[in-house]
């Protein structure tokens, strides 16, 4: 948690009052569509797939592995119904807090400055990470997102279901194989140019 913010000990005591552990189990959701997000979690263990669904399709949106934030983010801080699934793909431990708790932190004068800015780097991660994925859609092709996956410090492609990761490039499980076997006979070349 060091990350977003470091508290004294003192400090740190007043939120923890505020967390609790959370299990989710494969298949069950952290959220639905529909329903408000009243909760932030960070991941102690699994992976959870956010999605959307159009025209009765689901459209892998993103997911997140283990020290990453996951939430609604939008529906969280605005109290609105989400528009998306968060799904455990693996048994999910986390840490979360909720809304109640956030804001009974920001009015606590112990430790409200430290709050309001463990939230806005939250804020802050949620924004790179939407902004990183839209710039991906909007300048790269499948084949790069792969291969910027497939370099990634990340081990999603080990874990996350193939059919899944096609559905987050925006292709079909027979494209993904095709470039996959591409990949793979220019392995040594992309070896090479991350040295």
């Amino acid at each position: 948690m060091e990350q977003f913010v470091v508290f004294n000990d003192d400090e740190w005591s007043i939120f923890i009052e505020h967390l609790y552990l959370k299990k989710i189990k494969k298949k069950d959701f952290f959220v639905e569509a529909g329903k408000v997000c009243n909760e932030v979690g960070f991941i102690l263990r699994g992976a959870v797939r956010y999605y959307n669904v159009k025209d009765g399709e689901e459209i892998t949106g993103y997911f997140s592995l283990e020290n990453e934030l996951m939430s609604s983010y939008t529906s969280f801080l605005t109290q609105t119904p989400s528009t998306a699934y968060i799904e455990a793909i693996e048994n999910t431990h986390l840490i979360v807090f909720n809304k109640t708790s956030l804001l009974q932190l920001f009015d606590d004068p112990r430790i409200n400055l430290k709050a309001e800015r463990f939230a806005r780097i939250i804020a802050e991660t949620i924004i790179i990470c939407y902004d990183d994925r839209v710039n991906a859609f909007v300048t790269q092709s499948a084949e790069e997102r792969y291969i910027n996956l497939l370099q990634s410090d990340s081990n999603i492609l080990t874990r996350i279901p193939q059919h899944y990761i096609a559905n987050y490039l925006g292709i079909t499980p027979v494209s993904l194989s095709r470039i996959r076997k591409r990949i793979t006979k220019l392995q040594p070349q992309l070896k090479r140019a991350t040295l």
